[in-house]
C-alpha cells in the first residue's frame, strides 16, 4: 500500500517520523504516532492509536519503525475522501446545481442509489 504514495508524501512522512522519533532509535510508541498524526492534521484517539499500532505492527514489538507507518499513513489517506470527490458527490444529490440539496433531491438520490 505504501508503494502508492509519492516521492513527496514519503519525504514529508519521513521528516514527520523523525521529527517524534524523540530518541532516534527508528520506531515510534503509541504515544509518538498521537503526536505524528495530530502534526498532520488527524485527531485519533488513544483507543484508535493502539488499534492502528496493532494493524501494521508486522513484527509484533508494540512499536511503529518507518516501514510499518508508511503503510499506516497510506491505509489513512486512502480511507480518507478527497475534497474533490466530496464535491462530486455534492453535485451528484444537488441535481439543479444551486448549491442546495432539498429533501426532494435527497429522497430521489437515495431512492437511486441507496435503495436501487
Amino acid at each position: 500500500m505504501a508503494d502508492q504514495l509519492t516521492d513527496d508524501q514519503i519525504s514529508e512522512f519521513k521528516e514527520a517520523f523523525s521529527l517524534f522519533d524523540k530518541d532516534g532509535d527508528g520506531c515510534i510508541t503509541t504515544k509518538e504516532l498521537g503526536t505524528v498524526m495530530r502534526s498532520l492534521g488527524q485527531n485519533p484517539t488513544e483507543a484508535e492509536l493502539q488499534d492502528m499500532i496493532n494493524e501494521v505492527d508486522a513484527d509484533g514489538n508494540g512499536t511503529i519503525d518507518f516501514p510499518e507507518f508508511l503503510n499506516l499513513m497510506a491505509r489513512k489517506m486512502k480511507d480518507t475522501d478527497s475534497e474533490e470527490e466530496l464535491k462530486e458527490a455534492f453535485r451528484v444529490f444537488d441535481k439543479d446545481q444551486n448549491g442546495f440539496i432539498s429533501a426532494a433531491e435527497l429522497t430521489t438520490c437515495a431512492n437511486t442509489y441507496i435503495f436501487f
